[in-house]
């Protein structure tokens, strides 16, 4: 059973940056998709972005929202994915969840019914 552990929220005013941590206990050599999604209170989970571990050149996606301001990385002998989040904005305020699911396809999707492993869930609170 593969674990996802998730740190690194927390709260900030606007403009703030966080950076948020995900750990699996599944090191990175079996290639995986990892993701970033979110929910807010009343709101569908979304997807923030991904990163598929088996790519050299961190194989990345970002939804429009999060583009240019979030940046999702990878430390392999950490077995850990980091999203580094800048010029935070009260409607990033949300619960984030990290989820991971094995993947040779070299292509992430934001498609939670792929995702098999979910962490529990860090708030990032935002205010203006």
């Amino acid at each position: 059973q593969v674990q996802v552990m998730e740190s690194g929220g927390g709260s900030v005013q606007t403009g703030g940056s966080l950076r948020l941590s995900c750990r699996v206990s599944d090191d990175f050599s079996t290639d995986k998709c990892v993701a970033w999604f979110r929910q807010a209170p009343g709101e569908e989970r979304e997807g923030v972005a991904n990163l598929y571990t088996g790519s050299p050149y961190d194989r990345t996606q970002y939804r429009d929202s999060a583009y240019g301001r979030f940046t999702i990385s990878q430390d392999r002998e950490k077995n850990t994915v980091y999203l580094q989040m800048d010029s935070l904005e009260p409607r990033d305020t949300a619960v984030y969840y990290c989820a991971v699911h094995v993947s040779s396809d070299w292509f992430c999707s934001f498609d939670k019914t792929r995702y098999n492993y979910w962490g529990q869930g860090t708030q990032v609170t935002v205010s203006s």
